[in-house]
């Protein structure tokens, strides 16, 4: 359900007309069929899957609604919106809030004012996102500059589909040992639809197209290539970018790009955009993973699909944010106030079950969120201390500009982690361990590129620098 109301908001003399964009999502259950294969109970909005992508302007309000018609709590974040100032909308749940009881309704009130680009929004309560809760969220520019630079604007969502409610997985791990687990393979969707049955995207001889690639995946990775075309990397996560020219996107779990591709001038082909859906915590089985899907590229219906050699990953040129430079030419932030450190650490739980941290705890859920708990415990909300040992908690002072160094030492699994609230400069990567074959590699320049979502790789470190100027948790 989708209502608008027009706001005039007076500033300086000058009127800018808003809108204030209603969305009511009902949440509940429902028994579907996404891969072709297996149907089970998965949650969906309004009774459908996959939910509608959301599309407002820039400078408008999203007034999104969540009813709760399942069993248990629901939160709805939108990955990659600051909510400055507003952290108690972010939707974390266990963290800025308790979720939505059954039977209850809640609004998020998003402010788009400061921000567009490309961001999908998502449950953030147990496996309810993975189960279906998840759309695009895409915010329109008002730059007129930036809408002079494309003809047509694609959206590309790729998700991960499992064969069965994701809490009979967690159920499961409860009582296995990871040697016992059996693997789960999920399937591929674009764009809500299974892979193997993907729309084309028509193109038209020389028009310029926006493509906005979306990673609405919770556990796989996805890489994107179109041969015969060159991608110029215009965002990522929300923050443009000089165009910067690739031959591929490499996608973690969250991660946005959006690229400008130029079609050919010649109607004599079609041609296919290769979308490959991989991990490297699940051993390799052919047809399994990695797998291989396209999404056919139409020129002329009755044209023939242009082929190219096959080329392995090391001589595809991938997009690497420390090569992108932002387009609003932020420079450093310097000097560093606080420079923390923190390792992967790989945890056991009972039962053998494996765990990730960056603390001796692994993460589990508390009965208070820690934004409540710094809201209602005065200064010793300034201590580590008053949160959970689970937390891992860092405090950090206002307007502070932290270096954060991430370092994925010993752990086999690529990891990607998430700012809420905050996008990253991303300023060097490079290997833990001496005498490594691992690159250093740092920007150029004095403007680093920003982005709300990193990847850490296996033997690597990551450094990024925030200014720690949006209050909350």
């Amino acid at each position: 359900m989708l209502a608008y109301t027009l706001l005039i908001l007076l500033a300086g003399g000058l009127q800018v007309l808003a809108a204030r964009v209603k969305v009511t999502w009902d949440v509940g259950y429902l028994n579907i069929s996404r891969d072709g294969s297996t149907t089970w109970r998965a949650i969906g909005a309004n009774g459908q899957l996959p939910i509608p992508p959301v599309y407002v302007t820039q400078g408008d309000i999203l007034e999104l609604t969540a009813i709760n018609h399942l069993d248990k709590p629901v939160s709805l974040h939108a990955h990659g919106l600051f909510q400055r100032n507003s952290a108690y909308y972010d939707g974390a749940g266990f963290t800025t809030e308790c979720g939505i009881p059954p039977g209850s309704q809640f609004t998020y009130i998003i402010e788009t004012r400061d921000q567009s680009g490309t961001y999908w929004v998502h449950s953030h309560y147990g496996t309810e996102g993975i189960d279906g809760l998840r759309t695009a969220l895409v915010i329109l520019d008002q730059d007129a500059s930036l809408l002079d630079e494309y003809d047509e604007d694609v959206l590309l969502a790729l998700e991960d589909w499992g064969q069965e409610p994701n809490d009979n997985l967690l159920e499961r791990l409860k009582t296995l040992s990871l040697v016992g687990m059996p693997p789960n393979h999920p399937s591929v969707l674009i764009n809500g639809i299974y892979a193997n049955l993907s729309q084309p995207i028509r193109f038209t001889p020389g028009r310029r197209y926006r493509l906005r690639v979306i990673s609405m995946s919770f556990t796989y990775w996805f890489k994107v290539r179109l041969p015969g075309h060159t991608m110029q990397v215009i965002e990522a996560d929300g923050i443009y970018s000089q165009p910067s020219a690739a031959d591929g996107l490499d996608l973690g779990p969250g991660q946005r790009y959006s690229v400008i591709i130029t079609a050919q001038e010649s109607l004599e082909f079609n041609y296919a955009l290769n979308v490959t859906f991989y991990s490297n915590f699940i051993a390799r089985m052919q047809g399994l993973t990695p797998r291989y899907h396209q999404v056919p590229i139409v020129y002329r219906d009755d044209a023939p699909i242009k082929t190219f050699p096959m080329i392995e990953d090391h001589e595809v040129k991938w997009v690497d944010e420390l090569f992108m430079e932002p387009r609003d030419k932020q420079i450093l932030l310097e000097p560093v106030d606080q420079h923390i450190v923190r390792n992967v650490k790989a945890l056991t739980r009972e039962l053998g079950i494996p765990s990730y941290a960056f603390g001796d705890y692994a993460y589990d859920p508390v009965p208070v969120p820690p934004l409540l708990t710094a809201l209602t415990t005065g200064n010793m909300a300034l201590s580590p201390s008053v949160y959970a040992p689970q937390l891992n908690a860092i405090i950090l002072q206002h307007n502070h500009v932290v270096e954060l160094e991430l370092r994925n030492p010993d752990s086999l699994i690529v990891h990607t982690y998430h700012s809420h609230g905050h996008a990253f400069q991303v300023v060097e990567s490079g290997p833990v361990h001496k005498n490594s074959s691992i690159p250093v590699k740092r920007f150029k320049g004095r403007q680093p590129m920003r982005r709300d979502t990193i990847t850490l790789a296996t033997g690597q470190y990551v450094r990024v620098r925030i200014k720690a100027d949006n209050p909350g948790v």
